[in-house]
């Protein structure tokens, strides 16, 4: 890939910073943008010093004015922890609706490529399984994770407007359930949850009866994903998350058996319209980006449990 700048909203989060870090690496100039709301400049720190970075606090809901070229934007900025989205619905709304126009605005007049960060909850509770590109999803639009799931709608909907529109080059990735080093320790989701838990001799929680499903990704395989798909010229959404399926309960027995914890089970009810199963169909990205993740469950959360000891 010809050495560009690239501005990355979000990219002191626990993605971004990986992309920042991986981007820097291929010698690109980047651009960070973050307002830490739910992120650290410590994900960050050890970039500042890098001749190719820039690193601008800002809110992305407002408009975004920034001198010179720009060849790509990947657009990150996300409350995406559901104890974040819960906590700041409109402010999750806002990023998603306000936050992807400011930044697609930006796109088309700086002749950028832009790649919106989307997700796997535009499927909602899904009645598809696994679930294609293809698939419309089963969303609750006023529900209390409506917040998250229709701002990550509207953010793809308007991306293809801009793409239809505007000819902008565009690129949507939906992810998977993700992890690795940079999550925070009360992110709210399931593996720091649980590894949190574990590493402190807590009761781990687990919400139903762990029966639910879920496809956990190690972060450098996700990120060598978006790598590629921002090289791609492909406009519809592809999938990135790893195929392999595992319960709750499974994932709470792996954590104590690699932290070695003593730590029982607690159940508690489940969360309203909580997914009942996620499993990305990766058939796409394994066509068009000769991509697969290649990190194993076991060894992705023994390299996050230590980073998290």
């Amino acid at each position: 890939m010809p050495k560009k700048t690239i501005l990355i909203t979000g990219g002191a989060g626990f993605i971004g910073s990986h992309l920042c870090e991986r981007l820097l690496a291929q010698e690109h100039k980047v651009i960070c943008l973050d307002n830490f709301i739910t992120s650290s400049l410590v994900n960050i720190e050890h970039l500042l010093k890098d001749k190719n970075f820039i690193f601008i606090e800002h809110d992305i809901s407002r408009p975004i004015i920034l001198p010179g070229k720009i060849s790509a934007i990947l657009h990150f900025a996300s409350l995406a922890s559901p104890e974040d989205y819960l906590r700041y619905p409109i402010k999750t709304l806002k990023v998603g609706s306000l936050g992807t126009h400011n930044t697609l605005g930006l796109a088309k007049k700086k002749k950028a490529a832009f790649l919106l960060a989307s997700t796997s909850e535009v499927y909602g509770d899904p009645h598809v399984h696994p679930q294609p590109e293809s698939y419309w999803g089963h969303v609750n639009c006023i529900g209390v994770r409506g917040c998250y799931d229709e701002s990550k709608r509207f953010a793809e909907a308007i991306t293809m407007a801009y793409h239809r529109a505007h000819k902008l080059d565009t690129r949507i990735v939906r992810i998977f359930n993700t992890y690795g080093p940079r999550m925070r320790m009360h992110d709210g989701r399931v593996v720091p949850n649980f590894i949190n838990q574990a590493l402190q001799g807590k009761p781990l929680t687990v919400y139903g009866k762990g029966r639910q499903t879920r496809s956990f990704c190690y972060i450098d395989d996700l990120v060598e994903g978006i790598i590629k798909l921002l090289g791609c010229h492909f406009v519809e959404p592809v999938n990135l998350g790893n195929p392999r399926e595992f319960t709750i309960m499974e994932l709470a027995r792996l954590v104590l058996k690699l932290t070695h914890g003593k730590s029982r089970i607690i159940y508690k009810p489940l969360p309203q319209d909580d997914p009942r199963q996620r499993q990305p169909n990766i058939s796409r990205a394994r066509q068009l980006l000769k991509w697969q993740p290649k990190v194993h469950l076991e060894d992705g959360l023994t390299k996050t449990i230590e980073w998290f000891r």
